[in-house]
């Protein structure tokens, strides 16, 4: 399904947001030896919905922002899930990057499928029309941004 944001435009949505690196949600944010931008992290479908659903994410980002590759991975509802598979999958996806700075990063939003779940950094409008935008990441929603877009902050 194609999130409705897409098909009727981005009207007030940002065309980059800023994520500073922090020791937080951000942690493992910035760039490669090579240029391109990176935020590795771990998406999850809440419990409360179903079973839940826990995930490794590599989002990989051209120098300009945009998204050409995602590295998502799967382990299940988090009562079942390995801890420690879930743990060395990420560090093995923060070392397959090579030398890495951790920074702040300016990324396009967007929004990918994956194990019939939707990931990304995903605008929407606010709830009435005066309302701010907001790009949350998802799924999880555990990091939304608004306004000024390269303020690098986020709400959890």
């Amino acid at each position: 399904m194609t999130p409705a944001w897409l098909v009727s435009g981005l009207m007030g949505a940002p065309d980059l947001i800023a994520i500073d690196h922090d020791t937080y949600h951000a942690e493992h944010v910035g760039r490669t030896a090579d240029g391109r931008q990176f935020f590795l992290t771990t998406p999850f479908e809440s419990a409360a919905k179903g079973q839940g659903n826990e995930f490794v994410a590599l989002f990989l980002f051209d120098p300009s922002g945009r998204l050409p590759e995602a590295r998502i991975d799967e382990f299940g509802p988090r009562a079942q899930m390995d801890r420690d598979r879930r743990q060395s999958r990420y560090e093995a996806r923060l070392r397959e990057l090579g030398p890495v700075t951790f920074t702040r990063i300016e990324v396009a939003p967007f929004a990918l499928e994956r194990f019939g779940t939707t990931f990304g950094l995903v605008p929407r409008p606010g709830d009435d029309e005066d309302d701010a935008w907001w790009v949350e990441l998802h799924p999880g929603n555990y990091m939304a941004f608004t306004e000024p877009w390269d303020s690098g902050r986020y709400d959890t």
